[in-house]
């Protein structure tokens, strides 16, 4: 075989021939030669599997489609296998029974005669480097369908005292051979979950039953229903995972824990609450592998964002992001930073929790308990010297005031309130006990945000809105943007496998974005209303929550009862 390779080397120029012959008078004595190429200093991986290949008259793959791989071998061959000995098994023929086990090492023999005997069909050898396998086997398996109540009907057979003490940690949902029923049945939920694009999951468990429920894109669905006695299990298992007290069952605990889906980690932020019929849990996704969105992805219309923009250049001043718990604030908070992030810049983040670990910036986590509260953080924080300061949220007086008295020293600061309007943030910090004079000279823009559900791009259609739904819109028979509606450019989903027969797939935000110019300033001084204030800036080109809603309807982006769904009527 040496030889061989020598040869193959010296006809086809892959790899330098001197090198390898060096390299194989260096180490006569080794055995497998396969690995021992593949730890050589001289030649990279993929050049030392393609000169394997062409020794043997093997394909080599650069790239492995998931569509490729036939579910037969997803069923029949376990991921931790596959992983372990990165293989995958690929159909090239549609007509033919073969199939070609893709190898990472060409001499793992027993390994590819296993998958024969598995699959009881003839396989055939190709090799590709250990990245592109392990790529393939992570979105094979990702696609595979879990059967979730076999695995419940399972647990319900067994003796559950005994599968108390089976509970035990387990590292990759894609792992599930030989575990106890109840780690498959936990991690089959999680599995599905991140399948459907879940961001919470809710364990609630009723009179008879447990219900298992996922939040999609802001939406609770009820999608399993479990037999009653297997909750504790259910629950002892998420406390394991979460280092929580599987013992205490009377008072409600928080905890946290990091799961793998092959090579993507995932964060769940994971609580407990008695209930009267037993522990209820939520288990909150964050997908640490998912990127974070670009400012020019979150949905600014086009005005919104260069004025946005513009406003992140300002070397001092407050910028307010408001809206309800979930309506994308930290998403765009996270996009704003990210955006100015720069190594002339020193930036500073205290939050509760720190959702995304953001490269080149200091993230502080709060901790009550220590006394580490927000306004603390923020004395301290004043004291390194950071040019911009993102608050995750100001909750009382003390902090507000050092926002703004830190914004006033020369910072940009960026927080978040919860308020149903941009004016509305102005009478809530005046509320605080903020003076006007604090406020207005500081204040630089607010901007309040709710999510929509967009529709799916795979069953879109067009459809006809009732003329009271356009009316509560605020479209009616007038023009918006130049465009005359009402002749069926209004579209929405009629429910695919894509969408999960939902008509919607992803969000996007609807903005209200208010610049305090100096007439403003001058109201909030007065300490004028949220509505004298809304006035004003609605002169000035304010497009509010439901009106940028609006032209996302007419731009084909979300449907008409959607953006009623998560907007309040304009009442000035």
């Amino acid at each position: 075989m040496r030889d061989l390779l020598l040869q193959t080397a010296e006809k086809t120029g892959l790899v330098d021939a001197q090198k390898l012959t060096k390299f194989f008078d260096e180490n006569k004595n080794s055995a497998r030669l396969d690995e021992l190429l593949l730890r050589c200093p001289y030649f990279t991986e993929d050049k030392v599997l393609q000169l394997f290949a062409a020794a043997l008259g093997w394909q080599f793959l650069t790239d492995i489609p998931a569509d490729k791989v036939p579910p037969e071998f997803v069923e029949a061959i376990p991921a931790a296998y596959a992983q372990h000995h990165y293989l995958i098994g690929v159909k090239t023929d549609s007509k033919s029974d073969e199939l070609l086990v893709v190898l990472s090492k060409p001499f793992d023999t027993n390994a590819f005669d296993n998958i024969s005997k598995m699959l009881g069909i003839p396989v055939t050898a190709a090799l590709a480097t250990r990245t592109t396998i392990t790529a393939a086997i992570d979105i094979a398996y990702e696609q595979r369908t879990t059967v979730i109540e076999d695995v419940a009907e399972e647990l319900d057979g067994q003796n559950l005292d005994q599968l108390v003490d089976e509970v035990a940690g387990s590292d990759d949902l894609l792992d599930v051979v030989n575990r106890p029923p109840v780690i498959r049945l936990v991690n089959d939920i999680l599995f599905r979950a991140l399948q459907l694009r879940a961001s919470d999951i809710h364990v609630h468990p009723y009179e008879t039953k447990i219900q298992i429920r996922y939040r999609v894109d802001g939406i609770l669905y009820n999608t399993l229903s479990l037999n009653k006695n297997v909750l504790p299990l259910i629950i002892s298992r998420i406390k394991v995972m979460a280092g929580m007290d599987i013992a205490e069952r009377r008072l409600p605990q928080d905890g946290r824990c990091s799961v793998r889906l092959g090579q993507r980690e995932i964060d769940l932020r994971i609580s407990t609450v008695p209930t009267s019929y037993g522990e209820r849990s939520v288990l909150r996704i964050l997908d640490k592998s998912t990127a974070l969105f670009g400012l020019n992805e979150l949905g600014l219309w086009e005005d919104d964002l260069k004025k946005f923009d513009t406003l992140l250049s300002r070397s001092h001043g407050v910028i307010f992001v408001t809206g309800p718990t979930g309506s994308g604030k930290s998403t765009t908070l996270y996009a704003c930073l990210n955006r100015i992030n720069s190594a002339e810049k020193n930036i500073i983040t205290i939050e509760d929790p720190i959702e995304y670990q953001l490269e080149g910036i200091s993230q502080i986590q709060v901790a009550t308990k220590k006394g580490m509260t927000f306004a603390t953080s923020l004395r301290h924080v004043l004291r390194q010297d950071p040019d911009v300061i993102m608050i995750g949220e100001v909750r009382d007086i003390e902090t507000a005031r050092m926002a703004i008295q830190s914004s006033l020293t020369g910072h940009l600061v960026f927080s978040t309130l919860h308020t149903n309007d941009a004016a509305g943030a102005v009478s809530r910090l005046l509320d605080l006990g903020v003076e006007p004079y604090l406020a207005s000279s500081s204040l630089i823009a607010v901007m309040a945000q709710r999510l929509v559900r967009k529709i799916c791009p795979h069953c879109k259609e067009q459809y006809q809105p009732a003329t009271r739904e356009l009316r509560e819109l605020g479209l009616g028979e007038m023009e918006l943007d130049g465009k005359i509606v009402g002749d069926g450019r209004f579209f929405i989903g009629a429910g695919c496998d894509k969408c999960f027969q939902t008509g919607y797939r992803g969000r996007t935000g609807v903005y209200e974005l208010m610049l305090v110019d100096d007439e403003i300033k001058n109201l909030i001084h007065k300490r004028e209303t949220a509505g004298e204030i809304k006035k004003v800036a609605l002169d000035a080109g304010l497009q509010t929550l439901r009106m940028d809603g609006a032209r996302k309807v007419l731009a084909g982006i979300t449907t008409v009862g959607e953006v009623l769904r998560v907007t309040q009527a304009d009442v000035v």
